[in-house]
């Protein structure tokens, strides 16, 4: 068996990719590239310093205590070196995407800067792509949130026997949120060895941030379709569909619509770099507006390809108002975490 602590992560993850933003949803602009830069962006080389004030501007404006960002990315440093190496290489789960890392720099130094930002809370989104993985991420991430108390104690989960067993020890353990990524895992998230788990997690009222649709490039099991089965079958599941389902953001507002436990969260949605190639369709506006207590600040950090800024511009110049970014950017996430 190989030994999953080497990190042989073949493709251990895209950031993810997400939705877009700008005047022209149905039809953005040129995919953007490393080369070209992402355009209105500021504080693009991700020091600290001036960015960290406009962040704080930021949430200042709207009257918030900081923000509560539910889709950020700590691991075993061995595995997040094979994940950067997969962006540099640009991995085929990419779609193509030169996808330059923003801010590759060291744990301690990754979560110090987002405590610059006012980040009041953040996790640490990590995931197995073979079976025998998980339980070793989930005991890393143990002893991650005992020296990282503003980190929500994150765990993941593989559709592998054993994996009601592990589930239940790491909500024993304490965690308060589990990540699931189908494209990567490339697994059927309703298959019968996850049903239980399902289970647990729904009765344990534990929120868990799933990357399932299909982009920036599709899957064998993503879109809408597995997770429908799975919702039927446990419609108490506190999924959070990340990267708001790109680019079935249509079909995933509409699960949200359905089963009022279901929420989206906002990573890499309406930024420059995303909006090229998975524009977020401006009809389906009013109805994320209307979701506007089930949408969670996410943002892929560290894994971006522009400043953490942009992304809070982006959601800014939607338009949607400051209720609504005030519930985004920090009360819906403090709310379901008890913060």
């Amino acid at each position: 068996m190989d030994d999953h602590r080497d990190a042989s992560v073949d493709p251990a993850g895209p950031a993810e990719a997400a939705p877009a933003h700008g005047p022209s949803y149905d039809a953005g602009p040129p995919r953007p590239s490393a080369a070209t830069g992402v355009p209105g962006t500021t504080s693009d080389d991700g020091t600290s310093g001036g960015e960290a004030g406009e962040v704080r501007r930021f949430w200042g404006r709207l009257g918030l205590p900081g923000l509560v960002d539910v889709h950020t990315h700590f691991m075993p440093e061995q595995v997040l070196r094979k994940v950067w190496n997969y962006f540099d290489t640009t991995g085929p789960l990419l779609g193509g995407l030169e996808w330059p890392i923003t801010y590759r720099k060291e744990e301690a130094e990754r979560a110090a800067l987002l405590r610059e930002f006012g980040v009041r809370a953040f996790t640490a989104m990590l995931y197995p792509h073979k079976p025998g993985m998980a339980r070793w991420l989930n005991g890393w991430a143990v002893e991650f949130a005992r020296r990282t108390p503003d980190c929500l104690h994150t765990a993941t989960l593989y559709p592998e026997p054993g994996v009601e067993t592990y589930v239940r020890e790491a909500v024993e353990a304490g965690a308060r949120v589990f990540k699931a990524h189908v494209q990567v895992g490339a697994y059927d998230p309703a298959d019968e060895l996850l049903q239980q788990a399902w289970g647990v997690l729904a009765e344990a009222r534990i929120p868990v941030v799933i990357h399932c649709g299909s982009g920036p490039a599709p899957g064998k099991y993503t879109g809408p379709e597995p997770i429908a089965r799975v919702l039927a079958r446990h419609p108490r599941l506190r999924l959070i569909v990340a990267h708001l389902g790109m680019p079935e953001y249509e079909e995933f507002l509409g699960l949200a619509e359905r089963y009022d436990q279901v929420r989206l969260d906002t990573t890499m949605a309406f930024t420059d770099f995303t909006e090229g190639f998975m524009p977020f369709p401006r009809r389906a506006l009013p109805r994320l507006a209307a979701l506007g207590d089930r949408v969670l600040l996410g943002s892929d950090f560290p894994n971006i390809p522009y400043s953490y800024v942009h992304q809070l511009h982006a959601l800014e110049r939607l338009g949607l108002g400051q209720e609504w970014l005030r519930a985004v950017c920090h009360d819906n996430a403090a709310t379901l975490f008890g913060l």
